[in-house]
Order: C-alpha cells, then structure tokens, then sequence
C-alpha cells in the first residue's frame, strides 16, 4: 500500500461536478492501479482567490460527495480510522486564502475533517508569505493567530508553500506542533525555490515531520524529468534527514490541467515554456507508482527501507498528530 500525502483531486471534480460519479470513473481506476491505499486530498484555492471561500467549500462538498458516492472509501480522521478496511482519503487545506481572512474558520474545515494545514500556496495571504513573493515578510499577526488556532487543534502544519520566513515564523510560533511537507523535493538536486533547503530538511526532520517527495517535472528537475531524477531526490533526502522522514506527495495535475484546459498557472514557479500539464514519463499519475516503486528497488530500497517511504512514516505522523477518535457530542 502507498501513502500519497498530497493530490488536488477535488479541484478536479468541482469543475466535472455535472457529471455522473467522476471520483470513480477518473481517480479510483488510477488510485487502485497505482496502490494508492490512503490518498490526502487538498482544498487549493490559490487561483480563484477572488472566490476562494466559495471554492475551497465546493472542494470541501466535492470530498464529501465522493465519499457518499464511494461507500467503501473511508474518511479519516481519527488514528482509528487508518486501521479500518477499505480506500482511504483524508482532507487538508492548501493556503489560508479559503478562510477569507478570519482564522476562525479553520474551526470550519477540522469539522469537516481536514487534518492537515498549509498556510501558503506561492502568493501573499492575510496570514502569510507563499515562495513567489519578493518582500518576505513571513507570518502576518492575522497569521500568529490562525497557527495558534491550528496547534491548538492539533493540525499537521504543512511548510509545503511557506516562504523562508514564513517557515521559520511557523516553527517558531507553534515549538509543540507537528510539522511536514506534503509535496516537495530537495534544493540540492535541483536548485528552484519551490525546493526545499538541506537546513529546511533537517528542521522538519527534527520536529519529527516528514517530506513527501514531489512528482512534477517543476521540482524534479526540467531537463530531466525522469523516474531516476525523482529517486536523486529520495536519495537525498534520505541522507539529510534519515530514512523515516521521507515519503510520497506526488501533486499529480495533469489530469486537472487538461481537465479545465488551462494553459497557465499564475505564479506556480513553472519555469518558462513550461506547460501546466508537464509530467514525468511513466509516472504521469498514481497509476504509474509501480514504477518508481521499481525503480526504488533498483537503487537499493527494499523490506522496511522501501515501506518507510512507501507507508510507513507517514502512517507513523499520522497515528501520531490525528486524535485517537471521534469526540463524542455533548449530551443535551
């Protein structure tokens, strides 16, 4: 089974939400092919900031929907719920843009099950610096407020997006809090801000969190967008931060790029001439994880050293930050 700790899936099924049951005819043939046994699905509103409140909760309906639609998929949101049977998604939230500047809202999505929250997608928010901005000026007071919201819920705080200060101002602001990065590769195999530092690493390491390794041409690398270059990066990684804080966060848009026939992405860091829809060859989509799966294998990850990446660590995050269960309702 393959953990996947970040796909925008749901962004997808908002804009196919006139078709009949579109989780199970364009994602749940790619998650089963693929071994995907537990997938993350972001909220992303990055683009549609101007209505991103009501985006991020046509996302949220989008979950929910699949989840009624797919009776066997199970939602989780307690430790419990990763030991039940069946395919499992949990929600998280990519950029704070979707709480239209009130932090309380985030009150809104941990009941409706998100788990896991980034502050940032690239762009400036109320709360926050992403990594395309130029004047960093990290977290915003509106910002303190939301992480302190967060921790105190016992969020997943994710340094996907967060510019260098804002990542430095997160762990700053929440010492107790958990923290990972969903999707992302590493600096020092190829040098793009979207990348993480070696330092970055090791700061997420030491807070216990763990990086899922990105599977986009962007952070790969764009000359070589490869299997082989991708496993430069769990290499890497693997080096700096030690074996059981690497994982996998493919961020697989392709489908979604030609889905909505976008011809851009404002402000995603692509490099120029870089379609929306670029993708490494044979893994265009969790379809395609058995091969890097073989390709893990053939540079030397096998037994607990290849379940680390593939489940385990974050399996291990996950049991660790969710509550042990569902809080039972106030009698009346």
């Amino acid at each position: 089974m393959i953990v996947d700790a970040h796909n925008d899936l749901l962004a997808e099924l908002v804009h196919r939400d006139g078709e009949e049951l579109p989780f199970a005819r364009y994602w749940r043939p790619e998650l089963d092919a693929g071994g995907v046994g537990l997938q993350v699905c972001a909220v992303y509103t990055a683009d549609d900031a101007d209505d991103a409140l009501r985006f991020g909760l046509a996302q949220a309906a989008a979950y929910h929907r699949l989840l009624a639609e797919s009776p066997d998929v199970v939602p989780v949101r307690t430790a419990e719920d990763l030991d039940r049977h069946g395919l499992k998604v949990m929600l998280s939230v990519e950029g704070a843009e979707l709480f239209a500047a009130d932090p309380q809202l985030a009150h809104a999505y941990w009941g409706l099950g998100a788990r896991m929250f980034s502050l940032t997608w690239n762009h400036r928010n109320p709360f926050a610096d992403g990594l395309g901005v130029d004047d960093d000026e990290g977290l915003s007071a509106l910002g303190r407020g939301l992480v302190d919201i967060l921790a105190g819920l016992g969020a997943m705080l994710d340094l996907s997006h967060a510019s260098p200060r804002t990542f430095d101002d997160v762990l700053a602001a929440a010492p107790e809090a958990l923290v990972i990065a969903s999707h992302a590769c590493c600096r020092a195999v190829h040098d793009t801000p979207r990348n993480l530092s070696d330092e970055q690493l090791g700061e997420i390491a030491a807070r216990g969190g763990v990086v899922g390794m990105m599977a986009l041409p962007l952070t790969v690398d764009p000359e070589r967008p490869t299997i082989e270059r991708l496993v430069d990066h769990v290499d890497h990684a693997v080096q700096v931060m030690g074996i059981e804080h690497v994982g996998l966060g493919g961020d697989f848009i392709r489908q979604l790029a030609r889905a909505k026939e976008m011809t851009e992405i404002r402000g995603g860091l692509f490099p120029p001439g870089m379609e929306p829809d670029a993708a490494i060859e044979g893994l265009e989509g969790p379809a395609g994880y058995p091969a890097l799966v073989s390709a893990l294998e053939r540079r030397g990850y096998e037994g607990d050293r290849l379940d680390a990446i593939l489940r385990e660590n974050w399996l291990r995050v996950f049991r660790a930050a969710l509550p042990a269960s569902e809080v039972a309702p106030l009698a009346s």
